[in-house]
């Protein structure tokens, strides 16, 4: 009985499966393997592949023109922050002639009321009785009536001058808001044009040399070809100046054109007007100052500074404008080629019209 119970207590002994319960498991097992798998490689992702050497162009070409809109931007934030910039500080030139206006006004009338301090301790009815000389009195206290006048009227312009210096004050702090909100959209588009410049020289340095040279190759070739080629181009043009002078609408449109020839072959440099760098806005407004003539300083303000004209009509002198946002312009020179500023690492050069999708063009007066 003892061993009854004993036998009773030991666990059964385990089988192995056979048959179609051991298949059900084998299979299982291996499902269950295969569900590990795929959880430890599931964070990770496919590497992307390497973009071609044509990607890279694209996008190289997208940022150099992304930074030449957003130069455009900085160019007219430039602009406005120097324009709230002078008109703080001529608030603040007003605020202070006007103080000054007002201490003179507060001296003069402290002086009176220390001198009628002095004077004016009896009453006037008393210092009439008393007075030796009444003749006399009475010809002070009509100088007393007039400067009582004349206290009046400082007081009067002292409020006027109060109120006047309150006014510019908060005409200058008005101003002085809007030059902070303009020098903070200044950083903003500096920091996007070096951004995307920055971005453009890393994607270049991933490519070969060769691959580097044949881009820049073709760049040269749609912006009017390289130094070399802008030196005999600048030769070529230099011969038919004079032509393209007698074609120009007027004087000036020649003496502009004449300064461009004179910028070819200088670099290329983001919000710069010149004398030894231009971008392109810098290098048109410089050339037509030249002439006598001050343009805005955008692309998107100049195209507006002048008569429009259409392509069947351009003359020498003429403001050719490109892409949708009036984001690029050249001078034209005539014969279907113009001078302007391409984009960094580009030098001032002639360059045919085709080259850019064609946006307008403005005939300055």
């Amino acid at each position: 009985m003892a061993a009854h119970r004993k036998s009773a207590h030991r666990k059964p002994k385990q089988r192995p499966f056979t048959g179609p319960a051991a298949r059900t498991a084998a299979t299982l097992a291996l499902a269950g393997a295969a569900t590990a798998t795929s959880a430890t490689g599931a964070g990770a992702a496919p590497a992307e592949p390497a973009p071609t050497a044509a990607q890279v162009r694209a996008k190289v070409d997208r940022l150099y023109h992304d930074a030449e809109v957003a130069t455009e931007k900085y160019n007219g934030a430039k602009e406005k922050e120097a324009a709230a910039t002078k008109a703080v500080d001529t608030l603040a030139d007003e605020a202070a002639r006007r103080t000054d206006r007002l201490n003179t006004a507060r001296h003069t009338l402290g002086s009176m009321a220390t001198a009628q301090y002095r004077t004016g301790a009896l009453d006037p009815a008393v210092q009439l009785a008393l007075s030796s000389d009444p003749d006399t009195y009475l010809e002070r206290a009509a100088q007393l009536d007039r400067a009582g006048d004349r206290q009046t009227s400082l007081l009067t312009g002292i409020r006027r001058q109060l109120s006047g210096i309150a006014r510019v004050k908060a005409r200058a702090d008005r101003e002085t808001e809007a030059l902070a909100a303009r020098r903070a959209e200044l950083q903003e588009h500096r920091t996007a044009i070096t951004t995307k410049l920055a971005d453009a020289r890393k994607l270049l340095a991933t490519l070969t040399a060769d691959e580097r040279a044949a881009y820049e190759r073709a760049a040269d070739a749609a912006h009017g070809g390289g130094p070399a080629q802008a030196d005999r181009s600048a030769t070529h043009a230099d011969r038919s100046t004079a032509r393209a002078s007698v074609a120009a609408p007027h004087s000036r449109a020649g003496r502009a054109v004449a300064f461009a020839h004179r910028a070819i072959g200088k670099p290329y440099v983001w919000g710069a007007t010149g004398p030894n760098a231009f971008d392109c806005s810098g290098l048109t407004q410089a050339a037509w100052q030249a002439a006598g003539v001050s343009l805005p300083r955008t692309t998107y303000t100049q195209i507006n500074a002048g008569q429009r004209v259409s392509r069947s009509e351009l003359a020498p002198g003429d403001l050719v404008f490109f892409y949708s946002g009036i984001s690029h312009v050249g001078l034209y020179i005539g014969g279907g080629q113009m001078i302007h500023a391409p984009r960094p690492g580009a030098p001032v050069r002639i360059a045919p019209i085709d080259q850019m999708p064609f946006a307008g063009a403005t005939r300055v007066a």
